[in-house]
């Protein structure tokens, strides 16, 4: 069970809706048992995206967040593709 209270950004959201019905289970899974219990088991970003995170959703599809530790909040800001598709 997530240790973290998740929230998603309005780009985010447009961002899953627009993911095949596997990817959002998926997406599903890896935020309430991977990133939601050990936000920082993600790659830190460096250049205009430093203080995020990136976890691999599939081949081409990441999921960019950042972390609140003292609130224990997790923001996910995108959930698709960053080569531009």
């Amino acid at each position: 069970m997530a240790k973290y209270e998740i929230f998603f950004s309005k780009q985010a959201l447009k961002d899953i809706k627009t993911l095949p019905p596997k990817l959002k289970a998926k997406l599903k899974m890896i935020l309430l048992e991977v990133i939601g219990i050990d936000p920082y088991c993600g790659k830190r970003l460096v250049g205009e995206l430093a203080g995020n995170y990136s976890y691999r959703l599939s081949l081409k599809d990441r999921i960019v967040y950042s972390v609140d530790k003292d609130a224990k909040h997790i923001y996910i800001k995108r959930a698709k593709t960053h080569y531009g598709d």
